[in-house]
């Protein structure tokens, strides 16, 4: 079977059920692997710091900021164990730790705080008399109070962060879990709660969202092709959003790349929508010279291989211009992209 952009516009539109059938085929999700990215914390760095934390606290029945604060200067990634026994993310800790210490810690200090010791888990944290050193302590502190405390009473109808198997109890809980262990049951039941690499995942969005783009720039710069790429929520004059790539630029534009993962099927239908309006727009022939720019759409993900109607409409408003991870090798040789080409 070819793909739709090996052939004419009227041979797409003469059997365009097979086509869709033919990029659905290329189609993979792309949510079972991801890049561990700059900020991936290894297990035995992260079992490493635990150990020397429970060391620190004397198998934590001593948890408390002149027992904790030492440790994590000298072996920072401790601070981020601290934050998942909390359950919490780094602006929900710097929320409490404020209203805790009356120290201000903002939202953005303290992600860039974990951000710091991720990329650096092991090298001790400067700042022990400056603002820095004093949200550390500020984070401690509020730590050592909640994990003490655990969880208070509430009615039947809510739940408490720290109602937790490991902290729902106070300190009772965080030993019991680290003596004994945790039954699995209940480690899955937390997982339903929260699922599996969330945090990870959310860490490196950008990153996963960043394939398409990088794999298209990859053919490009291959070929010697001077484009224009955008950045997001940017104004590009004669768009009203700006597509992603624009050859040679978007004062002269000859040719629009349109890229898109996604796993999910209302942001894949956002992106064709996106695409029929550059299509009408090149019709139009608005943008400079009054010339029609090809459209071209790069997509990869689940979320493209849920709704047959909406790959038939990306399939016609780019004449069949739809590339996958698979075959995005040929991107330039079946576009006007060859047209521009220098090697």
């Amino acid at each position: 079977m070819q793909f739709p952009f090996e052939v004419g516009f009227d041979a797409l539109q003469a059997d365009l059920d097979s086509y869709v059938d033919a990029v659905f085929g290329c189609l993979e999700s792309e949510f079972l692997v991801m890049p561990k990215g700059s900020g991936f914390v290894e297990f035995p760095v992260f079992e490493n710091a635990y150990e020397a934390l429970k060391r620190a606290t004397a198998n934590f029945s001593d948890v408390t900021p002149e027992t904790v604060e030492p440790i994590v200067f000298d072996t920072p990634i401790t601070l981020v164990i601290l934050r998942c026994m909390l359950g919490f993310s780094p602006s929900e800790w710097a929320y409490c730790a404020s209203r805790h210490t009356g120290v201000n810690v903002t939202q953005s200090a303290a992600r860039t705080i974990d951000r710091t010791i991720r990329l650096n888990p092991t090298f001790p944290l400067p700042g022990r008399d400056v603002m820095t050193g004093q949200r550390v302590r500020a984070l401690v502190a509020t730590a050592c109070h909640l994990l003490q405390a655990g969880s208070p009473e509430q009615s039947t109808d809510e739940l408490h962060r720290l109602d937790k198997a490991d902290t729902a109890d106070g300190l009772i809980s965080v030993r019991s879990s680290a003596n004994l262990g945790i039954p699995y049951s209940v480690l899955l039941y937390e997982r339903l709660l929260g699922r599996p690499f969330a945090g990870h995942r959310d860490s490196i969005s950008e990153l996963i969202g960043n394939i398409v783009e990088t794999a298209i720039e990859d053919q490009l710069t291959r070929a010697g092709i001077s484009f224009r790429k955008t950045s997001r929520a940017e104004r590009v004059s004669g768009f009203d959003q700006a597509p992603d790539f624009i050859i040679p630029s978007e004062h002269n534009p000859h040719i629009v790349i349109e890229a898109k993962l996604t796993e999910d099927d209302g942001t894949a239908r956002d992106k064709v929508t996106r695409v029929q309006h550059l299509n009408a727009l090149s019709m139009e022939g608005q943008l400079p010279g009054d010339q029609r720019f090809e459209v071209v759409a790069c997509i990869a993900g689940r979320g493209f291989g849920v709704r047959r109607e909406d790959m038939r409409k990306l399939l016609v408003a780019t004449k069949g211009k739809v590339f996958t991870l698979q075959n995005i090798s040929e991107l330039v040789p079946y576009t006007r992209l060859a047209d521009f080409r220098t090697r």
